[in-house]
């Protein structure tokens, strides 16, 4: 998908951990050509830092807000940025992570 590359930053709430949810997010990245990470935040929510054109990222949003099968999604968070360029590939980071 085309257009300038954006960055979306976004919180999940809902049952979100221990569901898979976090493999989701990347295969639809993956799928979509998005770049980025996803991680598992202590307070029970899942964060994404996402880069790509806007038309993928808001097809990105509303995988977002569907999740996995076992997964409930009772919000999404959504930030909207210029892009960076440092997430040419994505991945699944530890809760531990140090961030961009």
């Amino acid at each position: 998908m085309s257009g300038p590359a954006v960055r979306l930053e976004a919180t999940v709430v809902g049952r979100v951990q221990g569901v898979g949810y976090r493999y989701f997010v990347r295969d639809v990245a993956l799928r979509l050509g998005l770049g980025g990470w996803v991680a598992n935040a202590p307070d029970g929510s899942v964060t994404c830092v996402i880069e790509g054109s806007r038309t993928a990222l808001e097809a990105m949003c509303v995988e977002l807000e569907r999740g996995p099968l076992g997964a409930r999604v009772d919000a999404v968070r959504c930030v909207w940025l210029p892009a960076r360029g440092t997430s040419e590939r994505f991945e699944i980071r530890a809760g531990a992570h140090a961030g961009d």
